[in-house]
């Protein structure tokens, strides 16, 4: 253990530089990232100016570079050290022997704790169901504990109560890759809807509603407008999964009848009536544990993870191979890809714990080989799967499997795909297919000619076209003729009739007509969109995760 934490000591804060050394240019400086705290060895704050690009080659004694000025650090076996908070914006130095510095998360979770208790039969109900599950409790706050460290920094920088860190043990038992039978992803469980209106991307490569800290900052935002709207953080949390503006109806409506619009006063859905009891729980378990025979796992107060600058298309094997930890590891602090490579274009960083993010500069230094091997292609025509193989150079089999294309379906024009990189196309995607890469199928179908008799009275090119489903242009096209025309008794007229290459359930439930699949996922209906809660004031309802939900573990 000492060995341990000797060796964390003289790691050093190597993401740092990661942007100047990766872009070659000694005048840019990359936002510095945080770093993981030594719990016990001593260590002497000091001063250490920016160091230049040039010292940082050569080295394992990689420079800290500040953003404008020295940092400040602390040193440790020679080595400048920087704890710094916030991964993205540092600001706040840990000296782990400041005795006012406390080191237990869970200590500064319960000293934030300020929105009123509630207290009843359901509160009772669910503090019984989670203490009857000490394992679920288990993994679902050691799952927690890659992310709650961030939260709570995030939520008391805005001066919130710490019972919003709570929040994603019951939204998704704070796992960022959930998702609810209602198309909620994410830790904190955002609509695609309400996700677009706070500004969380969803496209082809990445789904921000899962990413670690753009879904906090989108969660805290509509929170924050959310209690400002109702002035009660109990309303909020009502609105929050049912919808804020069926909870301003539920308020009016208690208001006209002369009630108080209380949370426990007004009329909601069985779903939000247990919402807030089961934070109260989860409340009352971290401020007591002991009494309901749970152990919290041991949470230190300082960051997981730091934010590493990527200004390369990588693959995501490649990234977690170069940072020495496991591709699930990987994924749970980067969950927010949906591709096999990560585009720098649109996700300029990605999260990795202290220690690997070290180890990933170093690796990537030395790495010789491509780090990409994938990249994006844009179907210039609507094209057949076996067709785009063919001219991307891989396996339809291949194909089909990473961009996620069903059987029996064309690639639109305008589709991008994802396909192997070749040496002519090594270039990093560019942002804008980063940004809105979009991926268009349609039902691959099939002509079948039928020709008739025109009878005695003669028929217009009108009234055939209406009859078998088609324009006038194409039955004046197929018959060459024009469109006003009128087909003589006796002649023969040619129909070019679609048909469906197959018209079983399970294809059409799949992949309804008229249906732009999106993401690698048909995407909902704009109404069914327009009725999950949305921040233009809709009166709908998040359907949220529950704790029992065996999905979410």
């Amino acid at each position: 253990m000492e060995r341990q934490r000797a060796r964390r000591l003289a790691l050093p804060a190597a993401a740092l530089v990661l942007a100047v050394w990766l872009s070659g240019c000694a005048t840019t400086v990359a936002p510095e990232p945080d770093a993981k705290p030594a719990s016990t060895a001593p260590a002497t704050p000091t001063a250490v100016p920016p160091a230049s690009d040039k010292s940082a080659k050569g080295t394992d004694k990689l420079p800290i570079v500040g953003p404008t000025a020295a940092p400040d650090t602390l040193m440790a076996n020679g080595h400048a050290h920087v704890f710094a908070i916030d991964p993205l914006r540092p600001s706040v130095v840990i000296d782990p022997n400041d005795p006012s510095v406390r080191t237990d998360l869970w200590v500064r979770v319960r000293e934030g704790f300020a929105m009123p208790d509630l207290d009843g039969d359901l509160v009772i109900k669910w503090q019984q169901w989670y203490a009857s599950r000490p394992d679920y409790v288990q993994r679902m706050t050691e799952r927690g504990g890659r992310y709650l460290f961030y939260v709570v920094e995030e939520i008391e920088k805005r001066g919130l109560p710490t019972e919003l860190a709570l929040l994603p043990f019951i939204e998704s038992a704070f796992n960022p890759q959930a998702m609810s039978s209602a198309r909620a992803s994410g830790m904190w469980q955002f609509m695609p809807a309400t996700g677009k209106d706070f500004d969380l991307k969803q496209n082809l490569f990445r789904d921000d509603r899962r990413d670690v800290l753009a879904s906090t900052r989108a969660a805290l935002d509509y929170l924050q407008m959310l209690h400002g709207q109702f002035g009660d953080w109990q309303l909020a949390l009502a609105a929050y999964n049912w919808g804020q503006g069926n909870v301003q109806k539920a308020v009016d409506r208690a208001l006209k009848a002369g009630l108080e619009p209380s949370y426990e006063k007004l009329r909601m859905p069985d779903e939000t009536r247990n919402y807030v009891p089961k934070l109260q729980a989860v409340k009352n378990i971290v401020l007591r544990p002991q009494e309901f025979a749970i152990t919290l796992p041991l949470l230190q107060n300082h960051p997981y993870f730091l934010s590493v600058p990527i200004t390369n298309d990588i693959d995501v094997d490649v990234a977690a191979q170069l940072a020495g930890i496991p591709l699930d590891e990987f994924k749970s602090l980067n969950p927010q890809m949906n591709k096999p490579v990560i585009l720098a274009a649109g996700t300029p960083q990605v999260l990795l714990p202290y220690d690997n993010a070290t180890l990933f500069v170093r690796n990537l230094r030395a790495h010789k080989a491509p780090l990409a091997t994938w990249t994006a292609w844009v179907a210039p025509a609507t094209l057949k799967p076996s067709e785009v193989a063919k001219r991307v150079g891989m396996s339809e089999s291949e194909l089909r499997a990473v961009n996620r294309i069903p059987p029996r379906m064309l690639v639109k024009t305008g589709s991008t795909l994802v396909v192997p990189r070749s040496p002519q196309n090594a270039a990093n995607v560019p942002e804008q297919i980063a940004d809105n890469a979009i991926m268009i199928l349609a039902p691959e179908t099939v002509l079948r000619r039928v020709s008739f008799k025109v009878g005695r009275k003669g028929d217009s090119v009108a009234a055939v076209a209406k009859r078998y489903g088609v324009s006038t242009d194409q039955v004046a096209e197929w018959n060459s003729v024009s469109k006003t025309a009128r087909f003589k008794s006796g002649d023969t007229v040619v129909v070019m009739q679609v048909r469906k290459a197959s018209s079983s359930k399970k294809s059409r439930r799949s992949v309804p007509s008229k249906r732009r699949m999106a993401t690698g996922r048909s995407t909902s209906s704009a109404k069914a969109n327009s009725s999950k809660r949305s921040a233009a004031g809709k009166s709908s309802a998040k359907v949220a995760g529950t704790a029992e939900s065996a999905k979410r573990q």
